[in-house]
């Protein structure tokens, strides 16, 4: 019992850590264009026309789906393949998740 319940608490802080880590690199590198909610409320956002990346047609796509457009890029947006580990790529899918609506 001991021993499950100590496996379970590590794959919540590792999971814990890697929506920290996605959060902040959204934050850091997504932000001033997709606004702080993702809402795509920003100048920049506005001006090219950003989808909220809580809306259902955003939140329907896979999380491989999501994370080719931050990997590829799309559009206008720049490619982060180089720029983010698989891992932040990773937590900024699962970052994208929380803002659901």
């Amino acid at each position: 019992m001991r021993k499950t319940l100590f496996v379970a608490m590590i794959i919540m802080a590792v999971a814990g850590a890697a929506f920290a880590d996605g959060a902040a690199v959204f934050t850091g590198k997504c932000a001033m264009c997709h606004g702080k909610t993702g809402a795509g409320d920003t100048g920049m956002g506005k001006s090219l026309k950003l989808r909220d990346l809580a809306s259902a047609d955003v939140q329907k796509q896979s999380d491989a789906d999501l994370s080719k457009i931050v990997t590829d890029g799309k559009g206008k947006m720049p490619a982060y393949k180089g720029k983010l580990s698989d891992d932040e790529i990773k937590g900024v899918v699962a970052f994208l998740r929380t803002l659901k609506k």
